[in-house]
């Protein structure tokens, strides 16, 4: 028993470091862009085993760069008051756990996939590419700025993965879907980056924040989500889609307006639930929209 409850352990704190649960951030656009790609005037062209494949690589790649994410940040993450609690900083991970559960993540990503062979091995030539630019997110911080718009094009990959998983090629609306994910995480994220904006500029940290202050950041994070709203509306242009999918754009306008409304540059203590709970919703509700589009239109 004693033997058991040791092994858990670091199973459901490498769970609680990864945050599993945020993965709903991305998955839903890239599911929205391999349902996009998989449906055409002819209907709905469906192997389980695609989908099975863009699943098990959307969250194994989100969990080998979210730990490597912590590991390479747990010098900078244990000198931050905000952040000296993770799990590294705080002693509750080593670092050889995570540096193995990174390797283990980023090994079942690239055999992930060998799924899509011998049909399509689009996905297997790239795989290698795609997990390096996710890893490299880590140290943007490092010399730039404009790492919120690097981890941005980071998630901005999965709807488009996902259309070129299925399609073997590229086309208009997943660029449109994942232009729109990067502004829309860009944005997210520099309103989540302005909670640490002092620490930054002290520590030589680039960010948004650190670089125009709170004020400036959010007036950036706000013309993000407004070029995102552009985005969508590239993508039922492009596809086109319905007036089921024109209300929930219209749907996440508002989420929009409303998640800027929680924050300002003299009130950041509502952050988490901007960032968390109204981002989930919109991620989650886009795709439920987007796909009830396809079905009934």
């Amino acid at each position: 028993m004693t033997r058991l409850i040791a092994i858990q352990r670091p199973i459901r704190e490498l769970g609680s470091l990864v945050r599993f649960s945020h993965t709903l951030f991305a998955l839903p656009f890239a599911i929205f862009g391999g349902a996009l790609a998989a449906h055409d005037a002819d209907g709905w062209h469906l192997r389980a085993r695609d989908w099975l494949g863009i699943l098990l690589a959307m969250v194994t790649a989100r969990s080998a760069a979210m730990a490597f994410n912590r590991l390479a940040d747990r010098h900078i993450d244990a000198l931050n008051p905000r952040t000296a609690s993770r799990h590294l900083p705080a002693g509750r991970l080593s670092a050889r756990t995570v540096a193995i559960f990174t390797v283990a993540c980023s090994a079942l990503f690239l055999a992930s996939t060998l799924l899509f062979l011998p049909r399509n091995p689009w996905p297997s030539i790239l795989g290698v590419p795609v997990l390096l630019w996710l890893l490299a997110y880590s140290y943007t911080k490092r010399f730039t700025s404009l790492a919120h718009f690097w981890l941005g094009a980071s998630l901005a990959l999965a709807p488009i993965a996902a259309w070129v998983a299925i399609r073997g090629d590229l086309a208009w609306p997943p660029f449109w879907l994942g232009l729109a994910v990067l502004c829309w995480v860009a944005g997210f994220d520099i309103i989540y980056a302005c909670q640490d904006a002092d620490f930054d500029r002290a520590h030589q940290m680039r960010s948004v924040p650190a670089r125009l202050g709170v004020k400036g950041a959010l007036r950036v994070a706000a013309g993000c989500h407004l070029l995102m709203l552009g985005a969508l509306v590239g993508l039922a242009l492009a596809y086109p889609l319905g007036r089921t999918y024109q209300v929930g754009v219209a749907v996440v306008a508002a989420l929009l307006i409303y998640e800027h409304t929680l924050v300002r540059p003299d009130d950041l203590g509502r952050v988490n639930q901007a960032f968390f709970h109204v981002n989930i919703v919109i991620s989650m509700g886009l795709l439920a929209i987007g796909v009830a589009d396809l079905i009934f239109s």
